[in-house]
C-alpha cells in the first residue's frame, strides 16, 4: 500500500511543483489571481507533504532501528523519495562546480602518477564559447528590458548562474581528462558525466579511425558498440576481449564490446595503448627445475 502511495506522489510532486513555480512567477510578475486558487495550491503542497512524511516515516525509523545513523536513515529516505535521474544531475552540477575550481587553479581531477592524460575538448570548445556569449548578452537585455524590480533580481540570478554552468561544464571536461594508466589501463570520461574504467587485459587492440555517431553524447548500438563522441564525432576505436559494464549520465546501465570516443591527439592515444608493457616481476622470473625423480 505504501509503495503503491510513493509511486503516486512522485507522479503528483512532478506535476504540483511545475505548478507552483508558474503560480510565483505569476504573483511576482503582477499578475492577478483569483482568491480561491491561492488557498487551494498551498492546501494542495501541504497535503502532498504530509503524506511523503506518512510514507517514509516508516522507513527512517526501520533503518534508525536497524542500527542506521541519522545520516544513514536520512540518506534511505531521500533515494526513496528522489528519483535517480534527478539524484544524478545534482551530483553531476555539485562536481562541475568542483571541477570549476580545479579550472581556475590549473588542477586535473585524479591523475595517479605514471597516467598519461589525453584531452578531448576541442571540437567543443567554440560551441561553449558561443553558447557563454549568447547568454553573457541575453543576460544584459534582459536586465536592461524587465522593468520589476523583483523580476529583475531572480531574472539576473538564474542567468548568472546559468553563465556559471556552463564554465563549471566546459571546465569539467578540462580537468577530468581520458587516462592512460601505467600499466596500460583506459579510463574514459566525459566531465562529470561520464566516467568508465577498462583494465589493461580487457584491451584488445586500439586504432584510430574517425566516425560521426548519430545521437547524443553517450550512444549504445546493437551489437554493443559504445560511441562516446564530442562534437558529435569519434576518432579512436578500442576493441575489448569481453563486455564491459558502464553507467549512463542519468543512472541506467549498460554493456559494451566495443569502444569509440573522442581524443584530440587519437594518434597518441593508441599508441599510449598499444606500447609494449614492461614485464611483470612472476613472468620474468625463470621456472623451477623440475624435481628429480625419487
Amino acid at each position: 500500500m505504501r509503495a503503491r502511495v510513493a509511486r503516486g506522489l512522485r507522479v503528483a510532486m512532478w506535476a504540483v511543483l511545475p505548478g507552483e513555480v508558474a503560480l510565483v512567477v505569476c504573483l511576482v510578475a503582477g499578475v492577478r489571481i483569483p482568491g480561491a486558487v491561492l488557498p487551494a495550491a498551498e492546501a494542495l503542497v501541504v497535503g502532498l507533504l504530509a503524506l511523503e512524511v506518512y510514507v517514509m516515516w516508516p522507513l527512517y525509523a526501520a533503518r534508525r532501528r536497524a542500527g542506521g545513523t541519522r545520516r544513514e536513515a536520512g540518506l534511505a529516505v531521500v533515494r526513496a523519495a528522489v528519483p535517480v535521474a534527478l539524484r544524478r544531475l545534482i551530483v553531476h552540477e555539485f562536481r562541475a562546480l568542483h571541477s570549476l575550481g580545479l579550472w581556475t587553479v590549473r588542477r586535473r581531477h585524479r591523475v595517479p602518477e605514471g597516467a598519461r592524460p589525453f584531452s578531448y575538448t576541442e571540437p567543443q570548445t567554440g560551441i561553449m564559447w558561443a553558447f557563454l556569449f549568447v547568454s553573457v548578452v541575453e543576460t544584459v537585455v534582459l536586465a536592461l528590458v524587465i522593468p520589476w524590480p523583483l523580476v529583475h533580481a531572480i531574472v539576473l540570478v538564474v542567468d548568472v548562474y546559468g553563465i556559471v554552468i556552463i564554465l563549471a561544464l566546459h571546465a569539467a571536461a578540462v580537468t577530468r581528462p581520458h587516462l592512460v594508466g601505467a600499466d596500460g589501463s583506459l579510463r574514459l570520461r566525459y566531465g562529470a558525466l561520464f566516467d568508465l574504467r577498462v583494465p589493461a587485459a580487457a584491451i584488445a587492440s586500439a586504432r584510430v579511425e574517425r566516425r560521426f555517431p548519430d545521437g547524443g553524447l553517450v550512444r549504445v548500438d546493437e551489437d554493443g558498440t559504445l560511441d562516446l563522441a564530442v562534437g558529435s564525432q569519434t576518432t579512436v576505436t578500442v576493441e575489448l576481449t569481453g563486455p564491459v559494464e558502464f553507467v549512463r549520465p542519468l543512472g541506467r546501465h549498460g554493456g559494451a564490446r566495443t569502444l569509440r570516443f573522442h581524443a584530440d591527439d587519437p594518434r597518441a592515444v593508441v599508441a599510449a595503448l598499444t606500447a609494449p608493457r614492461p614485464l611483470t616481476p612472476e613472468r620474468t622470473a625463470p621456472s623451477s627445475p623440475p624435481a628429480p625423480p625419487a
